[in-house]
């Protein structure tokens, strides 16, 4: 009886031998070290493919790389959060770099542990979406490896920024409703998370836009907030909360794509059209959102360019550059017909 002999794992000697060039060669090429040509790369590169060569993590390691991003999210459900994992694998196709994802979970003591276990993997550099942690945490974080963070209005000389002009965004929507003769506007907004700076929240600046276009235009008294959260869960007790209120909204701005999906069952549960008794807006125009059955208008703030711009910073922090850069996203509104005019018999002169 005999046994199958395990197949050697191929070295990078191998890879020299076989391209005809030295280890160091080889190495440089795996590093993308300056001062090899095009042709030792393509033929190294050629090597690598033919003998299927793999190099052992733990020995990059000790290189000085891992050739691995590690990317926090605060969970799985957000449609949004996938087109900025598109966007960011797009940006580190062919470098040789894997992404490492990671869930911060419900609290910031959950998201600590998280952040802990990918530096302890020694990751190259990370991508967090979206922290709950305090900002002394990202800094801490930011000093040890090359760190972006998505989301927080935080700028910090030790990581870099990606975000979106929520300002804008909230606006582009309170006047579109505002436009179609809503007065009765109410918003679903996030509960903030304890140990951060509120000021600088997404959320915060989404639901103080609201209130301040609100004010700009004389509907003090029309202001409602149902603060939830994110979810489809936030959303469905937000709607609930805001339709049990006499007079009913006659529009809802959700804060975020998932909640107005949430906002949408409770509308429809209450037996409500939209957009025919009340309109519905969200945030983040994620591809669910442009569905036939949901037509949702949204504000689109480009995942895809945020996830992209995160990677491409990582890449540079980790190639040496040192100077911090935020980098704003401008957000455009995609009316869809989730919004319309109110029902003739709400509409002022």
């Amino acid at each position: 009886m005999t046994t199958r002999e395990r197949r050697r794992r191929v070295t990078i000697a191998d890879v020299a031998r076989h391209a005809g060039v030295s280890t160091t060669a080889v190495s440089k090429v795996l590093r993308n070290a300056y001062g090899v040509s095009a042709a030792m790369r393509d033929r190294v590169k050629a090597a690598i493919d033919e003998l299927g060569y793999r190099p052992h993590a733990s020995a990059r390691a000790m290189r000085g790389r891992t050739y691995t991003i590690g990317v926090l999210l605060p969970d799985l459900r957000n449609p949004f959060f996938p087109e900025i994992l598109d966007g960011l694998y797009e940006q580190l196709d062919g470098t040789g770099y894997q992404v490492i994802i990671v869930l911060g979970g419900r609290d910031a003591k959950a998201e600590t542990r998280a952040i802990d276990a990918l530096v302890d993997r020694q990751v190259d550099g990370m991508l967090m979406v979206a922290p709950r942690v305090p900002r002394t945490r990202l800094e801490e974080v930011g000093g040890q490896l090359p760190t972006v963070v998505l989301g927080p209005h935080e700028k910090s000389a030790l990581y870099d920024a990606v975000l979106d002009d929520d300002e804008i965004g909230a606006e582009l929507v309170v006047r579109h409703l505002i436009s179609l003769g809503h007065r009765r506007i109410a918003h679903i907004g996030h509960r903030e998370n304890a140990g951060r700076r509120t000021a600088a929240m997404l959320q915060t600046i989404r639901a103080v836009t609201y209130e301040r276009v609100m004010r700009e235009h004389g509907l003090d008294d029309e202001i409602a907030m149902a603060m939830t959260t994110y979810s489809e869960e936030g959303g469905y007790e937000g709607a609930r909360e805001l339709l049990a209120r006499s007079p009913r909204p006659t529009a809802i701005f959700a804060g975020a794509d998932l909640a107005a999906f949430g906002a949408l069952t409770a509308l429809h549960e209450a037996g409500l059209a939209v957009p025919a008794d009340v309109s519905l807006a969200g945030y983040d125009n994620t591809r669910t959102a442009a569905l036939s059955d949901i037509s949702l208008t949204s504000v689109d703030q480009d995942g895809g360019v945020m996830g992209g711009t995160a990677g491409r910073l990582l890449l540079e922090r980790i190639e040496g550059r040192t100077s911090s850069v935020t980098f704003s996203v401008t957000p455009t509104l995609v009316p869809r017909r989730s919004t319309a005019p109110p029902p003739a018999e709400t509409r002022t002169a």
